[in-house]
């Protein structure tokens, strides 16, 4: 039946809310790292790659979210899959921030794992949509 809607509100809806956590996320990890290199003895020489892995997250997210909700409105696998794909990375660099930083505050292991679990309810309702799609 070509008549039926086959893409997933909830996961637009999850993508929204995705992009403005985002947002506050960056600025919060940013104030972070910002207020560890005052605060803590912060080696001058992992602040470089904390924040440059934390420019590399957000970079990683704008094609993210944009490739997963283009192949959610227009019911197409392959922008999805690819969002999918970067959401590997995404999660990773989160891992990263949760665990191996520097110095990991409890704000820190509240805002990762929070994004850690939207990225895993998004992936799920990814791969549905994507098996919706395909069949």
């Amino acid at each position: 039946n070509n008549s039926s809607q086959l893409s997933s509100v909830p996961l637009q809806i999850l993508f929204h809310i995705n992009g403005i956590y985002c947002i506050f996320y960056y600025l919060a990890t940013m104030g972070m790292l910002l207020y560890k290199r005052e605060v803590f003895s912060y080696p001058d020489n992992f602040l470089a790659p904390d924040l440059a892995l934390l420019f590399l997250m957000a970079a990683l997210e704008v094609p993210r979210l944009y490739l997963g909700s283009k192949g959610n409105l227009t019911e197409e696998e392959a922008p999805l899959g690819l969002s999918l794909g970067l959401t590997v990375g995404s999660v990773i660099l989160s891992v990263y921030f949760l665990v191996w930083q520097t110095y990991v505050l409890k704000a820190d292991i509240i805002l990762n794992s929070l994004l850690l679990c939207m990225y895993g309810l998004e992936s799920v309702l990814k791969v549905i949509a994507i098996a919706d799609f395909v069949s």
